[in-house]
């Protein structure tokens, strides 16, 4: 409950709060307001909508949240309260992902506000969500809440890890569909080595990933969040107090 509220007791974290959730309404709202004649506004995909603009800014709670004990040098009084440090580690984990799941809930309230509001537009509106879609909407998130939390434990300062965050976000995909265009080799080994591109099945077709898709996503989900979450867990239970 104490690291709960320290996401939202200053001003930052109110404030991204807030940011994220607007942009998460306005990207609903637009495309509401946009659909065309003759369309039909799904709410899967004003759900998958809101997901992708979640999936961007959600990680930024618990980056923050980590980092403040030493970006803000409360770590004394925090490692002096309670000197075992895994329960302070386990007490934000668990609080970052309530929070993502709150967040998830209001990300499945703004597409129904979505859909609805086509609907008043005259449109045909479809309702039909596959309980797989579901699955993979969470699952998407919590792994981003969870690549958040390793990079701010592996680097313990809050721009840094925010400026990792979206170099791994944005970058990296960019840097490695590049790679596969211009060497043909590349290609098929992308999935087992990039994250990113591993996690496309959980947003495409009919959400059901292959067998061979799942070993991709395990595969570079250890190399991408296992390794960096070990090694910085490591670092934080050791780092010196200053």
């Amino acid at each position: 409950a104490l690291e709960a509220r320290k996401s939202f007791d200053t001003r930052a974290g109110r404030w991204l709060s807030f940011i994220i959730l607007g942009i998460v309404a306005l990207v609903v709202l637009v495309m509401a307001l946009l659909v065309p004649d003759g369309g039909i506004p799904i709410f899967q995909v004003y759900l998958l909508a809101a997901g992708s603009v979640l999936g961007y800014f959600l990680p930024i709670i618990p980056i923050m949240l980590v980092t403040q004990e030493w970006g803000q040098r409360t770590a004394l009084v925090t490692f002096s309260l309670e000197p075992r440090r895994w329960r302070v580690v386990l007490a934000k984990l668990v609080a970052s992902l309530l929070i993502s799941v709150g967040v998830m809930a209001l990300a499945f309230a703004f597409a129904a506000v979505g859909t609805a509001l086509a609907g008043l537009r005259g449109a045909e509106t479809d309702w039909s969500l596959p309980a797989q879609a579901v699955l993979n909407f969470t699952l998407s998130n919590a792994i981003g809440v969870l690549i958040g939390f390793a990079i701010a434990m592996l680097l313990m300062n809050t721009a840094a890890a925010i400026v990792t965050y979206f170099i791994y976000t944005l970058v990296v995909p960019t840097v490695a569909v590049i790679a596969g265009a211009l060497l043909s080799w590349l290609q098929p080994i992308l999935p087992w080595i990039e994250f990113n591109q591993a996690q496309a099945p959980l947003f495409e077709g009919d959400f059901s990933p292959t067998g061979e898709q799942w070993a991709q996503l395990a595969t570079s989900g250890f190399i991408w969040l296992v390794l960096p979450f070990t090694r910085g867990l490591i670092r934080l239970l050791r780092a010196e107090v200053k």
